[in-house]
C-alpha cells in the first residue's frame, strides 16, 4: 500500500491551516512514518504535483490523501478521521468525523 498526503499552498503563498492541522496530528501521534508522500497543491501553480493529482482525482478540498492498494484499487479520503480509522486503523471519535464533515461542508445542517 502507498500513502500520498497532499497538501495545499495558497494563492497568497500561506499554508493551509488544516494541512497544518492535519500534519500536526499525524505527527504528534506517530503516524506520519506511515506517510510515504506528500506532495503540494500550490494554488498558484496549476501545474504543481499536487495540483495534478486533485485534478486527476476531482478534489477539490486539501489535505486530502491517495491511497493506492496492493491490489491496484485506489481510493481518496478527504476527511482526516476517516482516513484514520479505515487505512491506519486507528480508533476515533464519531463526533470528530461528523465536525470534520460539517466543517469542509457548510451547505450542510443538522435537521
Amino acid at each position: 500500500m502507498k500513502i500520498t498526503l497532499v497538501k495545499k499552498i495558497l494563492a497568497d503563498g500561506s499554508p493551509c491551516k488544516k494541512c497544518g492541522d492535519v500534519i500536526s496530528r499525524l505527527e504528534d501521534s506517530g503516524q506520519m512514518a506511515r506517510i510515504d508522500e506528500v506532495l503540494i497543491a500550490d494554488e498558484r501553480d496549476p501545474t504543481s504535483a499536487g495540483m495534478i493529482l486533485a485534478d486527476e482525482h476531482k478534489v477539490n478540498r486539501a489535505p486530502f490523501f491517495v491511497v493506492e492498494r496492493d491490489d491496484g484499487k485506489v481510493d481518496i479520503y478527504t476527511v482526516y478521521f476517516k482516513f484514520v480509522k479505515e487505512v491506519l486503523d486507528q480508533k476515533t471519535e464519531e463526533k470528530d468525523e461528523l465536525k470534520e464533515i460539517l466543517d469542509n461542508n457548510p451547505d450542510l445542517d443538522f435537521l
